[in-house]
């Protein structure tokens, strides 16, 4: 459904049951740049990927912007160790960009997960009376017992970011398939979406983000959990150093045969010793679903001092459909911890297998 609304994976992360995918239309794919995933183990004191984060950050039309999941320790009394977590996690997760090494180093920052926060009072409070006082709809009561916002409070840990108070039931602990709670846990406000914005100035224009949403959606029953989503809008400026490389037209690709492509790089942007281009069908869902790539080349053509050539092998085998077209990306790639950034991409064009060479019958 994405695919078909335009949609493309840009950068996954996984950490065992942590998983993180940024989607983009399109259209936005050339204006993201510097893209790197990072992790951080928290659970068994930094061994384990039980609990812990992964983290995606890119700068978007200049805008340096970090998304992080993250999944803390569990159960009522460990409030402590989900403090240490967040701390490791902060601490810990570094970035190869220069000046944007630490989390909070960047413009955006959200940040979401199953934070694991629970309600306060857990002696006196039953499983019970929660679930009565969500019957009730006493939410606002309900959440001044909420362990994320105390810690928020007293700075020990997220005081760093801001959280709209969610005006929906708490999103755990449920028996799977079902709207009812499992009595055997306390109800609580686990899973949760925290946002930052830096202070910084570009030109004179101030960052900012509309949080437009804040929800939980009830109707999904297959976990313990249900979950949230929440929709922004936020302020970004164009980088006035970003360039974009040209391709030349391609008419035909044939198959079965070397063929050589051009491309221009503006001045400014420069091969960076490991870039790429790969070939895609023109719509292409993710940027993992390459057909075929080389490694750039650094050899000038003679007519003009920033355009290169590249070579495909005759190997390369493209499926031929006359309905279906394709597209060269170049792919910006610096060799450190897989930092890339997309910074090109061709007109579509179509391909045709090599015609058969011709045949000759000796007559007596």
């Amino acid at each position: 459904m994405l695919r078909e609304r335009n949609f493309v994976v840009v950068k996954t992360e996984q950490m065992q049951g942590l998983l993180l995918m940024v989607f983009t239309r399109k259209k936005h794919l050339l204006h993201l740049r510097d893209i790197e995933a990072e992790y951080t183990r928290t659970g068994l004191g930094g061994i384990w990927g039980n609990k812990g984060a992964v983290s995606i950050r890119m700068n978007i039309y200049g805008c340096s912007t970090v998304f992080l999941n993250s999944h803390l320790a569990a159960h009522d009394h460990m409030l402590d160790e989900r403090v240490e977590d967040y701390q490791k996690i902060v601490q810990e997760h570094k970035y190869h960009v220069k000046a944007r090494e630490s989390i909070f180093n960047h413009d955006y920052v959200f940040w979401f997960g199953d934070l694991n926060f629970r309600l306060t009072g857990e002696a006196t409070t039953t499983p019970e009376d929660i679930r009565e006082e969500v019957k009730k709809d006493n939410l606002g009561e309900l959440i001044q017992k909420d362990q994320l916002q105390l810690v928020m409070s007293q700075e020990r840990a997220f005081n760093e970011l801001t959280e709209r108070l969610p005006a929906f039931p708490p999103t755990f602990k449920f028996e799977p398939g079902t709207q009812e709670y499992d009595m055997k846990r306390r109800p609580a406000w686990c899973d949760r979406i925290l946002y930052r914005v830096s202070d910084r100035k570009y030109n004179n224009v101030k960052l900012f983000a509309k949080q437009n949403s804040y929800k939980s959606h009830p109707a999904f029953s297959i976990s313990d959990h249900k979950p949230v989503s929440s929709e922004f809008n936020i302020k970004i400026f164009s980088d006035p150093s970003e360039k974009v490389v040209e391709f030349a037209p391609i008419d035909i690709w044939t198959i079965g045969r070397e063929f050589t492509v051009k491309y221009t790089l503006p001045d400014g942007l420069d091969d960076a010793g490991s870039d790429w281009i790969g070939i895609y069908n023109s719509d292409f869902g993710s940027v993992e679903e390459y057909l075929g790539y080389e490694y750039t080349s650094r050899r000038k053509d003679e007519e003009q001092r920033r355009t290169f050539s590249l070579t495909f092998p005759d190997t390369l085998d493209l499926p031929e459909d006359p309905t279906q077209t394709y597209v060269l990306v170049y792919f910006q790639s610096t060799g450190t911890r897989g930092i890339t950034g997309l910074a090109g991409m061709s007109d579509p064009f179509h391909v045709e297998h090599r015609a058969p060479s011709p045949s000759f019958n000796s007559v007596d």
